[in-house]
């Protein structure tokens, strides 16, 4: 099957039209549904008994709130999930899903706490609207991707990636595991590892409106693994 690859401004009209009166989502429950892929992406991957503790990078926008949920979700799947959340937004949405974080007593640091502390890490840094290059407090963490040997889960994009092009002149680590939001952005045709889409929620009337495919996911997963597919 082939998989079209979304460019910046189509990904963010596809956000739009699903949190339009039309779309009838709300970002809290594209957010949940984002975080549990991510946390089902790690699940399959990674097994709790070999890989319990995951470090989830997460950052001040959208893309920190999928990983937070997805933190959430691992607790209850039996890791065991830490945050490293150094820049905490004041808005309700953000407090909230802190606020279910820390009701389960998940650790919560402001400083990094380096690789020795994880068998996993979740980058939930920066999404597609990231532009720019990364500056402090998360350009530790990006240089800490690059060079160690932990395996990371990259939320829709590498963080610090250009939407686009991939990979930049400052930011060129490549994750294990890539898991796309709704359908894959053009950047992944730079990705090198294994390609997980959760995008199930997508109703066909949208998908035809924006000319890309949503595949077949199995049994009653929110993941589908596009590793082999073709992209246009």
């Amino acid at each position: 099957m082939s998989l079209k690859l979304l460019s910046q401004k189509v990904a963010q009209a596809i956000d739009e039209e699903l949190m339009s009166t039309a779309g009838g989502f709300s970002v809290d429950q594209l957010m949940e549904l984002a975080g549990l892929s991510v946390a089902q992406a790690v699940q399959k991957c990674f097994d709790k008994t070999q890989f319990p503790n995951v470090l989830v990078c997460v950052g001040p926008g959208n893309n920190g709130g999928d990983g937070l949920v997805a933190a959430r979700h691992l607790f209850h799947f039996g890791y065991k999930p830490s945050l490293y959340y150094p820049k905490q937004p004041n808005k309700d949405l953000y407090q909230r899903l802190l606020r279910q974080c820390q009701n389960l007593d998940l650790p919560i640091h402001q400083e990094f706490p380096g690789e020795q502390t994880t068998d996993v890490f979740i980058d939930s840094i920066f999404g597609f609207s990231f532009h720019g290059e990364v500056r402090d407090p998360f350009k530790e963490v990006i240089q800490t991707f690059e060079h160690t040997k932990k395996p990371i889960v990259a939320v829709d994009i590498p963080s610090g990636w250009d939407v686009e092009q991939g990979p930049t002149e400052h930011v060129k680590y490549q994750p294990d595991i890539l898991v796309s939001l709704t359908a894959p952005k053009l950047c992944a045709q730079h990705f090198k590892g294994r390609h997980l889409l959760g995008g199930r929620f997508v109703p066909p009337r949208l998908a035809k409106q924006f000319d890309f495919q949503v595949p077949s996911y199995p049994g009653s997963e929110q993941i589908v693994d596009i590793s082999t597919s073709s992209s246009l």
